[in-house]
C-alpha cells in the first residue's frame, strides 16, 4: 500500500456541514461550543469582530466559503451575527443589536430590526426613524419591530408609512398598527 505523508501545512477541511439548513448549522454550533460562548460569538460578528473561520461557516454556510476563499466581506459576517441572535439569544446581545439598527450596511439594519421585532427589544425612538430609512426593507422591518416594543406613541409614524410609495412597507405598517393596537388593547 502506498500512503502520502499528510502535510500539516496544507488547510483540511472544515467538519461544518455549510450546505445544511441555516437552524441545523446553528444546532451544530451550540452543540460545539455551548449556547452562550456561541452566542458571544455572534454578538462579536455583528459588531465587526474577527470570531474565526468555523464560526463564519456555521452562519453564513457556502457563502462564507467565499469569503474564506477571498471574495471581499463587505457587510456579510455582520448580518450573520445578527441573523444568528434570531437562533440563539442572551440578553447581553441586546446593546449590540440597538447599535446594528444604525450600522451603515442596509442588510445589517434590516436583520437587526427583525431581531428586535423577534425578542422584543430595541429604543422606540431609533426604531421610529428608522420608519423613514431609504431602504423599503428596512423601513417595513422597523415597523414589525415598533408593532413589537411600540408604545401608543408608534402608532403615528406607522399610520404615516401607509402612504409610504413602496406596497410592501404599506403592507407591513397595516399588519404592524394592528398588531400594536391588539397587543396594547
Amino acid at each position: 500500500m502506498n500512503e502520502t505523508p499528510s502535510d500539516s501545512s496544507q488547510p483540511t477541511e472544515s467538519s461544518v456541514p455549510i450546505d445544511a439548513p441555516l437552524p441545523e448549522r446553528i444546532a451544530q454550533a451550540v452543540a460545539r461550543f455551548g449556547e452562550a460562548a456561541f452566542t458571544q460569538r455572534a454578538i462579536g460578528l455583528l459588531e465587526g469582530r474577527n470570531e474565526g473561520e468555523d464560526v463564519l461557516l456555521y452562519v453564513g454556510g457556502r457563502h462564507a466559503q467565499g469569503l474564506l476563499d477571498g471574495a471581499p466581506a463587505l457587510y456579510w459576517p455582520e448580518l450573520w451575527g445578527a441573523r444568528a441572535l434570531l437562533h440563539v439569544w442572551d440578553d447581553s446581545a441586546e446593546a449590540a443589536v440597538v447599535r446594528g439598527v444604525d450600522n451603515r450596511a442596509w442588510r445589517v439594519r434590516e436583520m437587526c430590526l427583525k431581531v428586535c421585532a423577534e425578542r422584543g427589544i430595541g429604543d422606540e425612538s431609533l426604531l421610529k426613524r428608522r420608519t423613514t430609512d431609504e431602504n423599503p426593507r428596512v423601513r417595513a422591518a422597523a415597523a414589525r419591530a415598533l408593532a413589537a416594543i411600540g408604545t401608543a406613541e408608534s402608532e403615528e409614524p406607522l399610520r404615516r408609512m401607509l402612504r409610504d410609495p413602496d406596497k410592501d412597507v404599506r403592507r407591513a405598517a397595516g399588519e404592524s398598527l394592528k398588531e400594536l393596537a391588539a397587543r396594547l388593547a
